[in-house]
């Protein structure tokens, strides 16, 4: 078991739940509910409402912020130990810390998943084994004999990931000639040229700049002892597989990677050292005042590593603060454990507790909403950033996601943002009139050509980059989502911009993207509830009528899909199996609320499927206002990277309370 800093405890079960478990919901759960469902509806939901609300205000930072933590898997913690290996920055403390959290996420049958309640992933494991070998765990001690069995199973090392083979070939236990290759000469492509850096996620993007600075130096440290027990074949570590037919997308991209690998041995080398020196100059320019790189944890190891290669000494100043960034990363728990968290959150975080507080009847003038409000609007962002290279007309005014991520915008936070700003009654109502016009601004400035909007950048959907061998750790491209285009939907009407054509092409986008079954995919959140969850209430505010075909297909999914104990719940592998997983899953807290702010936005307040909902939240509250759940909502890649956002538990099912409360989303108050 390993305690959360707000209290909650999680462990792995002993086996993953089936889809038959989570329709039915967990019968102790149910078993709670039935014997709650007693009293009136609206005396529980008040009841469950006042506790959330003090929960929630108690926890806000005396800045103003609010933040939970951000739980991935273990991979983050993994590849921190690997990093400070390959740097020589052993620490025997903080190895211990890392190594506990690690062993204790571990599954029974020696495996490590990527969310709670998941299947074994190979890639994860691999990681997971090597860190705790760095860590002193012996290979013969029966949880890694269970672990390196089980990677034997599923292929050994030759099956893993690409990233997972790059950070075994920095010791010598993997070829760096059986890697896909990405060039550095690659910066050099015009932003018009298929498979220029731009035509990347900005995710991907920071990651993959540094990581072609690794992949041409092909760095190997000694290694501290040898892998063999992780292949099925020691001696033929890398069995040889057929190439596709050439014809196809993957045989074309596999012969284009043995020309990259060719032309490695030839490569004229003033332009690769060109090449290096201007990726180097790239990273060093994107480099945040806190010392790392896009508010998260990949770019940053990578970059670390990447300038390290390039003769940047440790107390070089780039490297000592991006070192100090990756440590702020780091959540210790109640049992010493320590863990890395891929990224922070404290502008959403912030900007939904606000919403969350706001619509469950806090008053707009609250000292607390206010001091969140100065927070938010100091935090908004003046300067271009990589946005800019297919918008270099249009002046800023975004927010990130981050504390420091000035790079890196995004639509989603600034739509969420004005529409929290929007909810306070701040005293100088100018500072936020202006701040919410350079937002829309900002954000009608980055609908892509379809209507739709993505979470970064715009029209950033080529097909290519996802068609790498290099590019098999998740989504790489950033293509408009309804999730994000809802919430920009229901921004632009909240201000005045429902008759706008770019709000009315937005709406046509959601309405051709809702899927057959009622409902809609979810990128960013787990998943069609998530989707559903935001589309919905953007429809209503923009003044789709309840009637709307659309609306009616929605809410019989979401009536369809309710768990038999009141709540929803959706598991991860909806993203690989929709059929068998689409708003199926163990009810959780933040996904019942998404369920009820999509029926409630449908004018379902009186149904019974919302008073089952409403009545599993006010049964499943905790005593001290907060819910459990250790199941894993958030999304970073469909099903590649899951997130357990912690303070999704809180805001969500507070504003899905508030609303049904108070009939809808707070007004703006008059005069902000």
């Amino acid at each position: 078991m390993t305690a959360t800093t707000d209290g909650s405890t999680g462990a792995l079960p002993p086996r993953a739940p089936s889809a038959s478990d989570a329709t039915a919901g967990k019968t102790a759960a149910s078993a709670r509910v039935r014997s709650a469902l007693g009293g009136d509806t609206a005396d529980a939901a008040r009841r469950a409402t006042a506790r959330a609300t003090d929960h929630l205000l108690s926890a806000q930072d005396p800045a103003g912020w609010w933040k939970g933590d951000l739980e991935t898997n273990v991979t983050m913690d993994a590849e921190d130990l690997l990093l400070r290996q390959f740097l020589g920055l052993q620490d025997p403390e903080l190895t211990e810390a890392a190594a506990r959290y690690i062993r204790g996420e571990q599954c029974p049958d020696g495996t490590w998943a990527t969310f709670y309640g998941g299947p074994g992933e190979l890639s994860t494991t691999i990681e997971a084994y090597v860190a705790l070998r760095l860590a002193g765990d012996a290979p013969d001690a029966p949880h890694m004999a269970r672990a390196s069995a089980w990677v034997r199973e599923q292929g050994g090392v030759a099956a893993a990931r690409v990233f997972t083979r790059i950070w075994l070939a920095l010791f010598g236990w993997w070829k760096w000639d059986d890697l896909p290759q990405l060039p550095p000469e690659l910066l050099y492509f015009p932003k018009w040229f298929p498979l220029n850096i731009y035509d990347f996620g900005c995710w991907a993007r920071q990651t993959i700049v540094p990581l072609t600075i690794v992949s041409a130096t092909r760095p190997v440290r000694p290694a501290p002892f040898a892998l063999d027990e992780l292949h099925t074949d020691p001696r033929r570590p890398n069995p040889p597989r057929p190439l596709a037919p050439a014809v196809s997308w993957d045989g074309l991209f596999q012969r284009l990677d043995k020309a990259l690998h060719l032309y490695h041995k030839v490569a004229f080398r003033r332009l690769r050292r060109a090449a290096m020196r201007s990726a180097a100059r790239w990273i060093i320019e994107r480099q945040e005042n806190d010392g790392c790189w896009g508010g998260i944890q990949p770019p940053a190891v990578y970059s670390v590593i990447a300038l390290h290669l390039l003769g940047y000494d440790l107390d070089h100043p780039v490297l000592r603060t991006g070192l100090a960034s990756l440590d702020r990363f780091a959540v210790r728990r109640a049992d010493g454990a320590r863990m890395i968290e891929a990224c922070q959150s404290p502008v959403w975080d912030t900007c939904l507790a606000t919403i969350s507080l706001a619509d469950a009847g806090v008053p707009a003038d609250h000292p607390q909403l206010v001091k969140a409000a100065e927070w938010i609007l100091a935090e908004q962002i003046d300067r271009p950033g990589d946005w800019s290279v297919k918008r270099p007309q249009l002046p800023s005014g975004g927010w990130a996601f981050e504390f420091e991520n000035d790079n890196y915008p995004d639509i989603d936070d600034t739509a969420e943002v004005v529409l929290a700003l929007r909810r306070v009654k701040h005293p100088d109502p100018q500072r936020v009139e202006a701040a919410v016009r350079r937002a829309v601004r900002w954000n009608l400035g980055m609908q892509s050509r379809d209507g739709g909007w993505g979470a970064f950048d715009v029209d950033n959907t080529s097909p290519l980059p996802n068609r790498l061998p290099f590019c098999d750790f998740g989504e790489v491209i950033d293509p408009p989502s309804a999730d994000v285009t809802a919430h920009v939907v229901e921004m632009l009407a909240d201000v005045g911009r429902t008759h706008d054509p770019r709000t009315r092409r937005g709406i046509a986008w959601l309405l051709a993207e809702q899927d057959p079954c009622g409902a809609w995919f979810g990128r960013w959140g787990t998943n069609y509830l998530y989707g559903t969850g935001s589309v919905l209430p953007a429809l209503a505010a923009a003044g789709i009528p309840r009637s709307h075909p659309a609306v009616r297909r929605a809410v019989r999914w979401l009536e369809g899909v309710q768990n038999d104990d009141g709540g929803w719940g959706e598991d991860q592998r909806s993203y690989q199996d929709k059929e068998q997983w689409a708003g199926r899953g163990a009810s959780t807290a933040s996904q019942t609320a998404w369920a009820l702010m999509a029926l409630l936005a449908a004018g379902e307040r009186d149904g019974e499927a919302v008073r089952r909902g409403v009545r599993w939240l006010a049964a499943t509250q905790r005593e001290d206002g907060s819910w459990d759940e250790p199941y894993f909502t958030g999304t970073g890649f469909p099903w590649d990277f899951s997130i357990n956002y912690h303070l999704y538990r809180q805001v969500f099912p507070l504003t899905a309370l508030g609303r049904y409360l108070n009939g809808g989303p707070a007004v703006a108050p008059v005069g902000s």
